[in-house]
């Protein structure tokens, strides 16, 4: 069992943070990620949840975190697996207690399977108990039965009298990424880019969607990355799928291929969008919706600077679409009135970005007080433009048909304007023409070494 690359001193920062959010009196209480079947007895991959992970960077299942402000013997407790020798022949190593202590910072270390017998103990005295309700559901029930058990001792003994949401502090602290949150997601953002360059250059008429999600997988895992998520491999009218997520049909000459894919590296994900002619040429109408396309996704970088507001991004994309679709044809009408009544929606009907962080979908609020929130250094988001047009929609001539074009980068805000993390992948379609014109090249230079 090692400890993660970011080092125990940036999760000793984060509890202490926490600690002090939540005040004397006030005790927290995490669960570990359960594990979860895929069928009879073949398991899924294990991931560690989030929040839990964030706070201690203890990899295993079947563990609590307890967090006490003032505790005097331990603020910081960890129930976790006992070590069993024979358990861990068939599983692999585990930290047992005194490994929470020695290598994840535990102030205290007890068996998983005596919590029932401790943990409510350790809230005696305290008056209010944070934790996320309703995402385990079964763990839900356990922490009321703990408080329970606190009560039903009778004798003056003093029972916590509100639980309180964990969500707001935590997931506060989440969206804002330190130093060493920002560098993990540079060596995530890294290998996703050398992802994306390899399958630019490999991609062929004739080839399968899931050989390109091969490529990815391979570049992914040569460098100990996970995907991190499912990745969109939509050639044609697949790209039109917003969730595509099948990666089963061939690649045909003529046709986009609209690749979304990222991987997650120390817990940090990346997640990026490039779209390519499948035979290395745009067609003229492709390059129409393409350079829309990339104009709205310049646009909206722009917008992300300290200052401005969250939706500053998408307001700025949706302007270029919807005149560059106005002066295509594809919408009539007045700008102002087809930007007020959202006529773009029709072709381009998701949102600019999202945050990123250690979920791809990344935690905190968009909005606070009813209003867009602020962008502030540290936060760090997608943006990701797209304009789909579908086989066979009313009204739009066939040439435009089968077109679906996102582009999609990872920016970070900063104290002055903005980093884009992913900028290594090119996104002028004259660059993306010449990495896939060198590809092409060079697996013609094999094929004759061969």
């Amino acid at each position: 069992m090692t400890a993660s690359r970011l080092g125990q001193k940036e999760f000793s920062r984060r509890r202490r943070q926490l600690l002090r959010m939540i005040g004397r009196g006030g005790a927290a209480v995490l669960p570990a990620a359960p594990v979860r079947l895929r069928n009879r007895d073949v398991e899924y991959p294990y991931r560690q949840d989030s929040d839990f992970y964030y706070l201690t960077g203890f990899a295993e299942p079947d563990a609590v975190a307890v967090l006490i402000p003032g505790r005097g013997h331990a603020e910081y407790i960890l129930f976790c697996r006992e070590r069993d020798p024979a358990r861990e022949t068939w599983d692999g190593p585990r930290a047992g207690q005194e490994g929470a202590v020695a290598q994840f910072g535990a102030d205290d270390a007890f068996p998983i399977d005596d919590i029932d017998d401790i943990l409510p103990g350790l809230l005696e005295s305290c008056e209010r108990v944070y934790h996320t309700m309703g995402i385990h559901p079964e763990f839900d029930s356990r922490v009321i039965g703990w408080v329970n058990t606190l009560r039903n001792r009778g004798g003056g003994t003093q029972v916590p009298q509100e639980f309180v949401s964990l969500d707001h502090l935590l997931h506060d602290m989440r969206l804002f990424k330190s130093r060493s949150e920002q560098a993990a997601m540079r060596r995530s953002a890294k290998i996703g880019v050398a992802a994306h360059l390899r399958a630019m250059r490999s991609v062929r008429p004739g080839m399968m969607e899931y050989e390109i999600e091969a490529e990815f997988l391979h570049e992914f895992r040569r460098h100990g990355a996970e995907p991190s998520y499912q990745p969109i491999v939509g050639g044609g009218g697949n790209a039109c799928v917003l969730h595509y997520i099948a990666n089963d049909a061939r690649l045909e000459d003529g046709d986009l291929l609209l690749i979304d894919a990222g991987c997650e590296l120390d817990y940090y994900a990346c997640d990026i969008t490039r779209t390519m002619p499948v035979n290395g040429r745009f067609s003229e109408a492709q390059r129409a919706i393409y350079d829309i396309v990339l104009e709205a996704h310049q646009a909206a970088i722009a917008q992300v600077q300290p200052g401005n507001h969250w939706n500053d991004p998408h307001d700025a994309a949706v302007r270029v679409v919807t005149r560059g679709l106005k002066r295509l044809g594809l919408l009539e009408g007045t700008l102002a009135a087809l930007i007020r009544d959202e006529a773009c929606k029709r072709f381009f009907m998701h949102k600019t970005g999202h945050w990123l962080g250690m979920d791809v979908h990344d935690v905190g609020d968009y909005r606070v007080e009813e209003h867009a929130r602020q962008l502030e250094p540290g936060m760090v988001m997608t943006i990701e433009p797209g304009i789909y047009i579908p086989d066979g929609l009313r009204g739009v001539p066939k040439r435009w048909q089968g077109i679906g074009v996102r582009i999609e980068d990872d920016v970070v805000v900063t104290r002055d304007g903005h980093e884009v993390l992913t900028d290594g992948v090119p996104v002028d379609a004259d660059e993306i023409e010449a990495v896939m014109a060198a590809g092409l090249a060079a697996g013609r230079s094999a094929g004759k070494a061969a």
